[in-house]
């Protein structure tokens, strides 16, 4: 998979919070973005997982414009800061809701991302009853659960322990 970044403006109240963002991110590889508080880096996570419009310039998902000819990129997990599941229910459910979207994942796809994440155990509890840490946890296991080539992971290590 390859995510061609070109020339991304994006503007909020007056102000541009990415200016002509231009990169190119290779599949098989693993990048970080580093910088300052608010200068952008969740922003261009955003705009890559499509879910801001930019002001000016595009991301390509594979050669394809996103919001053009995709609305959004297929086969991506996403961690962006403040992502909440619904807390009414428990983790199980909520990875089963999301399993309908896509139609890949199984039971078993959704049992063994609980596992790896340690919340196996806890599968049946809801949510709303679940630390910060847990909360986070389920956050890793809905972005890998069907198993992605792109994963966009916006300080997916906030509030875990070792």
């Amino acid at each position: 998979m390859v995510v061609d970044v070109r020339n991304y403006t994006k503007k909020l109240k007056g102000r541009n919070v990415l200016d002509g963002v231009s990169y190119k991110f290779e599949g098989g590889n693993i990048y970080g973005l580093y910088g300052r508080n608010g200068s952008g880096k969740t922003m261009l996570m955003r705009a890559i997982a499509g879910l801001i419009f930019p002001t000016d310039g595009r991301v390509l998902i594979d050669g394809r414009i996103l919001h053009k000819e995709i609305s959004f990129p297929n086969d991506m997990g996403v961690i962006i800061e403040n992502m909440e599941l619904m807390p009414q229910y428990d983790a199980f459910d909520n990875l089963k809701i999301l399993s309908k979207v896509r139609k890949t994942a199984t039971d078993e796809d959704i049992n063994e991302a609980l596992e790896k994440v340690g919340l196996h155990d806890v599968r049946k509890k809801k949510v709303k009853t679940y630390s910060l840490g847990m909360k986070q946890k389920l956050a890793i296991a809905q972005a890998i659960f069907e198993h992605p080539k792109l994963l966009l992971l916006d300080e997916p290590t906030n509030a875990l322990d070792e």
